[in-house]
């Protein structure tokens, strides 16, 4: 998988993760699982691609640290709605599969970088 591959799958996550969050009832609880959902979904995407140009092989490292704590606070704000019964469980699980996977896509990612010299 190219970068620019990686690039387009963490838009198109971003973008489903958004219209989930927009399917939440507005209550306080969903308002707040709406609104950390779509920052950290969006966050994903946007560090990636700037780890994509990042200038040196730690600032490289230092955006895909962030993109996987963002990614994995996503899948755990996807799972929280599930365990509140926001929303039906088959709503949800592609999505937290993809974040499963993109996890850890960019967990190696980082340790190959880490590891190379």
């Amino acid at each position: 998988m190219t970068p620019d591959d990686l690039k387009k799958r963490t838009k198109d996550f971003s973008h489903r993760c958004v219209k989930l969050a927009l399917l939440l009832p507005n209550d306080p609880v969903s308002n707040h699982i709406r609104h950390q959902m779509i920052r950290s979904s969006t966050s994903v995407s946007a560090n990636y691609r700037a780890a994509c140009v990042g200038h040196s092989k730690a600032a490289f490292t230092s955006k895909i640290s962030i993109v996987v704590e963002e990614i994995d606070e996503t899948a755990f704000w996807i799972e929280f709605l599930i365990e509140e019964g926001l929303l039906l469980v088959r709503k949800c699980e592609s999505l937290l599969g993809e974040a499963r996977e993109l996890t850890s896509i960019f967990v190696a990612s980082r340790k190959t970088s880490q590891n190379s010299n």
